[in-house]
């Protein structure tokens, strides 16, 4: 035998793949699974999605119908059809300066409570990174009973505190020397009691914002921040050109968010003013109520209503560019 012989006896056959085998393409469980995967998370979305679209989709598309229609009590009882009006519900709530005064007091307040909360909820949430575990702890805990009462609640213990005949704050500032608050009312005037109902949405806002920058600045490096301490920046300079950028993306949300709820406030100038809130203390959601239920000028109160919406939509899409931009630098 030769060697050639030898060496071809040896080796093992080779495996042979058929030729319909291996030019034919994977088309296996594999791209089964991706499409499957793909679909999941919808399926498991449909749900929460159908609540929304029952919850939410059905009273924003009556909302809509109802501001370009005549609706007031006649056709709530049935004794009349609506008739369908076109823009008139918005041309005559457009014309109207009232409208216009109470948006600009709608505006004016939650621009103020916005930023009294982001500078409050900033600072408390820096405080918090400097104290020790147990005060932090207890700081924390008064942070989330603040956050978890209940409106109604909250907005009864501020009634107390600023009441003019027996609130705690008018005896306490009585106490100072050559002040007498005695029997002062905080109600008397718009200014003054719109700014105790902000105190009120403040300290019910600002528990949140805490929790959320707290969380943010963990995530700040310290190398960076003793970086720039190296560098001869001070608390403020570290701050501004450290801190500051890392939390950005959670400013803007949260500044969003709390756009939002306080154009929508609501339950605290309801109840503050013992269900009629009078002219100047109206704000968008009190004068859409009053026009809808009071009045019985539904379709006015549905228009005040809508456009009140496209101004919190005019908020989301800036929300949403400033996200869009943050990304692209990232």
């Amino acid at each position: 035998m030769s060697a050639a012989q030898t060496t071809t006896a040896d080796l093992p056959p080779a495996k042979r793949t058929p030729a319909s085998q291996a030019d034919t393409p994977s088309t296996g469980p594999g791209k089964k699974g991706k499409k499957g995967s793909s679909a999941t998370p919808w399926l498991l979305l449909a749900p929460c999605l159908l609540i929304i679209v029952l919850v939410m989709g059905y009273p924003l598309l009556r909302l809509v119908t109802l501001s370009f229609q005549s609706f007031g009590k006649s056709e709530l009882w049935g004794f009349k059809d609506a008739e369908w009006v076109g823009f008139d519900n918005f041309s005559a709530i457009l014309g109207d300066s009232v409208f216009w005064t109470v948006v600009l007091r709608t505006v004016l307040f939650a621009g103020g409570a916005v930023v009294l909360t982001m500078v409050l909820g900033m600072l408390i949430a820096l405080l918090l990174q400097r104290v020790s575990g147990w005060v932090k702890g207890l700081i924390s805990v008064a942070l989330v009973a603040s956050w978890g009462m209940p409106i109604i609640v909250a907005t009864a213990v501020f009634k107390w505190i600023f009441d003019s005949g027996y609130g705690v704050l008018n005896y306490l500032l009585s106490q100072l020397p050559g002040v007498d608050m005695d029997g002062h009312n905080w109600f008397a005037s718009g200014p003054q009691g719109l700014a105790v109902i902000m105190l009120l949405v403040v300290w019910g806002a600002v528990p949140f914002v805490v929790i959320t920058l707290s969380a943010g600045l963990t995530q700040v490096p310290k190398e960076l921040e003793e970086a720039a301490r190296l560098d001869g920046a001070g608390a403020w300079g570290v701050f501004r050109h450290v801190t500051l950028p890392i939390l950005k993306p959670i400013i803007v949300m949260l500044t969003t968010l709390s756009v939002i709820w306080d154009m929508g406030v609501f339950p605290q100038v309801f109840v503050m003013r013992n269900g009629n809130p009078e002219a100047e203390f109206q704000l968008l959601t009190t004068y859409s109520y009053q026009k809808a239920f009071v009045v019985n000028d539904y379709s006015g109160g549905s228009a005040i209503a809508l456009v009140t919406v496209l101004l919190l939509l005019g908020v989301v899409a800036v929300y949403m560019r400033q996200m869009l931009k943050i990304g692209e630098v990232e």
